[in-house]
Formats: structure tokens, sequence, C-alpha cells
């Protein structure tokens, strides 16, 4: 007897890479990752689609991957979206219920986050997710969910997601060929949250920070609720152009220096010049150097994040500190880094607790997909009887798909 009762796909769609995983679902809820891919991106500048052919042929690269490892067809996807254009705002509504012996209902719970959206949110804002942070009955503060309660007066606080409808519909329309539905979009901050963070955190307080290629995404949670997401327009990549300009070598060079020699650890300088061998080659850089470069960069990118946590009123006001995810994540002594700029606990977040192929992308990097994986395991995903047989198109015909299409 089949055990599994449906399938689970997150793909992350990254300014230079695509990561995808794929698990499976079996009726006691329980996940098993099956398969999983990363492919490099083109086409996409600081979180935001430039071209639809680049990051679709890359997302099509990633799929035939992970679907040659899983032997699993994709048909649908939980998928990110990313970019400073992504904001979090405070809204509240309030509406009458009848008398004072008025049960809610669920039109109720409706009715009255109509009330707290109406003329909140931009007409050219796609709303992603609408958080209620409490629900106030009669003046009774801090109901999580009012849904029997009686009451005359409800009133919601609530904290709305959104991102400019274009890079919504440009970020969907890149699964258009390749015939993937889009089961839900959610920012790659809060998908890594979701596979990196215990309640106890989300409960006390503590601040995701999730360092991409060409982004930094913050998510902040308090009372286990998302409080406040924002992303700033910088990343790691930055650092690997850095040294590129600097040290005047090759950006392919700079990013080998990057993951095996820089390190956010200054204060313990390591003895000697950095020497890599590169295409026979052997090179020579000084460790001051290089240090230097990766220092001013962390500084501009946590400046970023600090302003972020302080628009947020969080500045020194998170118990369980900051979880770092993304690639950025990995490297050398960030943590210490982190911790002595802004004062606060640093940890290093990495999906954990999964089971099947899933050592290989236990890693912050793959953090936001493993997140996309659970929200669409949690959303239904795909029912494992509706396992497809078309043949997916090859990547030769791509482009013409696509000029075909729009």
């Amino acid at each position: 007897m089949d055990e599994i009762s449906h399938y689970a796909v997150g793909i992350d769609i990254g300014t230079s890479n695509v990561r995808t995983v794929v698990a499976s679902v079996n009726r006691d809820n329980s996940l098993n990752v099956i398969g999983y891919a990363e492919m490099p991106n083109t086409g996409m500048r600081r979180g935001m689609v430039a071209n639809l052919v680049g990051p679709s042929a890359a997302i099509d690269n990633a799929l035939l991957e992970a679907e040659r490892m899983s032997g699993y067809q994709v048909n649908s996807a939980v998928i990110s979206v990313n970019g400073s254009q992504i904001l979090s705002t405070r809204t509240e509504g309030m509406i009458a219920v009848g008398a004072m012996e008025h049960e809610i209902n669920e039109g109720d719970l409706e009715r009255v986050q109509e009330v707290a959206l109406q003329g909140r949110i931009s007409p050219n804002q796609k709303i992603l997710s609408v958080i209620p942070l409490q629900f106030i009955l009669d003046g009774q503060t801090g109901i999580k969910n009012p849904l029997g309660m009686t009451g005359s007066r409800l009133e919601m606080q609530a904290n709305v997601v959104s991102t400019l409808a274009p890079n919504y519909d440009n970020i969907c329309k890149v699964l258009e060929p390749l015939n993937v539905g889009v089961e839900q979009v959610a920012p790659s901050v809060m998908a890594s949250a979701r596979a990196v963070l215990t309640e106890r955190q989300m409960e006390n307080g503590v601040a995701v920070v999730d360092i991409g290629a060409a982004t930094t995404g913050v998510a902040i949670y308090e009372e286990n609720d998302l409080q406040y997401v924002g992303v700033v327009p910088i990343g790691s990549n930055n650092i690997t152009n850095d040294l590129a300009v600097l040290l005047a070598i090759d950006t392919e060079v700079a990013e080998e220096i990057k993951r095996r020699f820089a390190t956010g650890d200054f204060v313990n300088e390591a003895e000697g010049p950095v020497v890599i061998r590169w295409k026979g080659k052997e090179l020579h850089f000084e460790r001051d150097q290089i240090d230097e470069v990766v220092q001013a960069r962390l500084d501009e990118i946590l400046d970023l994040v600090r302003k972020e946590l302080k628009k947020a009123h969080y500045e020194q006001r998170l118990p369980e500190g900051i979880v770092l995810t993304g690639g950025g994540a990995r490297m050398r002594d960030i943590d210490k880094f982190v911790r002595a700029t802004l004062g606060m606990s640093v940890k290093i977040g990495a999906p954990t607790g999964l089971t099947g192929v899933a050592e290989a992308i236990e890693k912050p990097e793959y953090a936001a997909a493993v997140g996309l994986m659970l929200l669409s395991a949690e959303g239904g995903g795909e029912a494992a009887t509706k396992k497809s047989k078309k043949k997916k198109a090859k990547k030769a015909g791509l482009l013409g798909k696509f000029f075909g299409k729009f």
C-alpha cells in the first residue's frame, strides 16, 4: 500500500543560484527528502527578474536534476520572491459583530481582515501574507484566535507582507513555460526562518538574517508571530566583487579566496600570505588586504541590518539574538564578526531533522529552499495520485517557447 499522501516542492530562485528540494509527505505527515539540486542562475538583479529566459532555464535545469534523483515529475511548487520592494506594513481594523452573545465565526474574521486591509496597502503591491498579531474582543486584548468566542465588537491588529505586483507577476511567469504551477509565493527570508527557527526562539524574540548573493533579508519574530520583514539590496557577491577589483583578479578567483580564506575573525590574524593555485599558476595575496576588503563590506551590510532592526524597534531587544542563513553565512567566523558588530548573540542556522537524502542540504544556503518545501507540505502540496506523465520542454526550445508565449 502506498504510504505517500502527497509531494512537497520548494524552489528558491536566488540571484546567483536556483535551489530546489523535493520531499514525499507520508500519511502520518512525516517528511522524506527524495531529491534536491542547485544550478547557477542568470537574468536576476538584486533578487528581481531582469529577463524571463535566464531564471526559467536555471529552474528547468534544477528541476530536471531533482526529478532524476527523486523519480518524481514536479508539477507545482512553492517559490521564493526577493528584493528590497518587499514591505512589512502594520494595520488594524474593527467591526461590530452583533449582540453580546454573538459567537465569532469565519465570516467575522474575513470581514475584520477586509476592513484592516482596506486602503492600507498600495494598489501596486501584491499581498503575500497577512499575519494577525492579536485580536481584541470587547476590549479584551491578546487573543490569538477568537473563533467561537462571544462578543459584540471585534478588532484585529496585523502585519501585512507584500511586494510590488510586477515583481510578483514576473517571478510567477518564469515557471509558465515549464508547466509548473505556483502553490504559494513567499519571501526567501521568511522561508529560511520556517526551516531553522524553533518555537522557543520565535516566542522569546529572534531575527533571521539571510545573507544571499545580492540581497540580505531580515525577519523578526516575537510571541510566535512575524513582527517585521525587510530586504536590503546588498549581499555576499559584493564582497567577491570588491576582492576582484582591489586584487585585480578574476571574480572566480575572488570567490575562491572568499570561500577559503575570508574570515570574520579579524582579531586572531593568521600567519603568512594567502596562496592559491589557479589554472596552473600560484597566486600570492596579502592577508591584510583581504581582511580590509571583507571587513569594510561586512560593516556596510551589518549597518543596513542594524537600520532594519531599528526601523522595527527591535535593536538590542531580541533575547534569542540573530540566526544567520544564506550562502553568506558560510564565511568562516562570520558569527564572531556579527556578534561583535551588533552586540547580540549569533548562531548559524541550517535545516535539521530531515530524513532521506537530506545530509547534503543541511546547510545555511539551503534554508530557504527547505523552508519553501515545508510550506508546500503544510499547504497540501501535490497529491501523489496526480503524478503527471508529461515530458518537460527541452532547454534548446526554451527561448522560442518564451517568445511564442509573451
